[in-house]
């Protein structure tokens, strides 16, 4: 302080401690937490009421919001934890209840709640949410007619999303015995409480996910369903998770929750609404007895439509028959005309004996006896000539005179010198038999050259005669 001048001091911009002063001056942050530890000592249970306004979910898990009524507003936070565990989701415009601590958030110098349970403020405000809601999910065509879809007739599976251990399960599954026996698979879900808007979500998606043909058959079918209670009971089945859910799914879903008289957005959601559990059963299978005997009946018509056709067709054909002439009309003339034909027929036949025995006639004529013996005599003398010339020509009939025959390899005959000289060996050819030879080279004797010299030529030979 000392190093401010006299002047500034002495006008009074300079804060300075006086004697007997007990009051020092307090830092920003000690006040702020001072006012934090009375207000949580002050408030740490409170109760209040009002209408939700900006209602924000962070991305961490947390929400922020105001309560605000006619006069006031606070800011309120909904930890994590806390809200994971609320039974419905926080919109605006809804009013509530909420039991929280204050507290204060030095940052801003600013008081709030936290919230660490919130409830509907009665039956009104509940109403209220649910017509937001719905108006809400309506416009996004979540509950539009024509994306139902049709109940499967006679599904072989069906599938049920409600406790296995309420009267609501038993009261399906004997209905379904009685109706008609089918497969049923159950996914045991709570049906009221802070969990059980996710768990019939995830059961819906469970049976959606599963594929045909896998180890657990995929059903035909879906039954949602619990039973009676006020609306706080059945808020699960207005969650927006579970109509979501119901929306989506590939499987036709009946919706069955509650009485007659109570209705929720699940109804709204599923392809068909059921008042009852057990009106969902009947409405998932017809009656095995009245299909036997629609079945039956169904036959028996047939059968009569059947004997009744042919009744008219028998009908329609005598009809037609009158219409006809008479058989004997229609095969007269005809029959007439192959009596005319066999009758040409048998005359034809014998015209033609006839004209073939003539013809086997002229051609017998030169067979017979007298005429044969005329024609074997004949040849029989022209063979007799024949043979007497084949003996005359006969080479080998000389050999009887002292002749021989020879012949080289291969029966060539061998007529010259120059012919047994080529051949080297030769075959003799007697009259008894034959000799191998062989040939040598000799001069032949002198008397035998000028015999040669002496001896006239030859001459000629007669032609030898042909036997042709």
């Amino acid at each position: 302080m000392n190093d401010f001048p006299s002047d500034m001091r002495q006008s009074g911009l300079v804060a300075e401690t006086t004697p007997g002063d007990n009051a020092p001056p307090m830092s920003v942050s000690a006040l702020a937490h001072a006012l934090k530890r009375v207000v949580e000592g002050e408030f740490s249970h409170v109760r209040l009421r009002g209408e939700l306004s900006g209602v924000k979910r962070a991305a961490s898990g947390h929400i922020y919001l105001s309560l605000k009524d006619d006069s006031a507003v606070i800011d309120g936070v909904v930890w994590k934890g806390s809200a994971a565990a609320l039974g419905f989701a926080p919109q605006d415009g809804v009013e509530v209840i909420v039991t929280g601590k204050l507290t204060t958030y030095p940052g801003r110098s600013k008081y709030q709640i936290v919230i660490e349970r919130m409830a509907l403020a009665g039956e009104g405000a509940l109403m209220a949410l649910l017509e937001k809601v719905k108006a809400m999910l309506a416009a996004e065509g979540l509950f539009d007619s024509a994306a139902k879809q049709p109940l499967p007739y006679l599904p072989r599976v069906i599938g049920v999303v409600t406790s296995p251990t309420g009267a609501v399960i038993r009261d399906i599954l004997h209905r379904l015995a009685d109706r008609f026996p089918t497969h049923v698979l159950v996914w045991p879900v709570l049906v009221q409480g802070d969990s059980a808007a996710a768990q019939i979500a995830a059961a819906i998606r469970g049976f959606d996910a599963l594929a045909p043909g896998g180890a657990v058959p995929r059903p035909d079918l879906l039954i949602v369903a619990r039973g009676g209670g006020s609306i706080e009971d059945l808020w699960a089945f207005n969650e927006e998770a579970v109509v979501r859910a119901i929306a989506a799914c590939r499987i036709p879903i009946i919706s069955a929750v509650g009485h007659e008289t109570d209705t929720t957005l699940a109804d709204f959601a599923a392809d068909v609404r059921a008042p009852t559990p057990t009106a969902a059963a009947e409405m998932a299978v017809p009656v095995r007895a009245d299909l036997a005997a629609a079945l039956a009946e169904l036959g028996l018509r047939a059968d009569r439509g059947i004997r009744r056709g042919q009744a008219r067709a028998r009908e329609r054909l005598d009809a037609v028959a009158r219409l006809l002439p008479r058989r004997e009309a229609l095969l007269g003339p005809q029959r007439q005309r192959a009596d005319d034909w066999g009758a040409r027929l048998d005359r034809a036949l014998e015209a033609r004996v006839m004209r073939g025995r003539r013809l086997l006639d002229r051609a017998g004529a030169p067979l017979r006896p007298a005429m044969l013996n005329r024609q074997l005599d004949g040849a029989r003398d022209r063979l007799a000539r024949t043979a007497r010339l084949l003996d005359a020509v006969n080479p080998d009939a000389l050999l009887a005179k002292g002749y021989v025959r020879v012949s080289a390899h291969g029966g060539r005959v061998v007529s010259t010198v120059a012919g047994a000289l080529s051949a080297e060996r030769v075959r003799l050819h007697f009259v008894d038999g034959v000799v191998d030879a062989r040939v040598e080279q000799s001069r032949p004797p002198a008397y035998e050259k000028s015999a040669d010299r002496q001896k006239p030529p030859p001459k000629a030979k007669p032609e030898q005669p042909t036997l042709f």
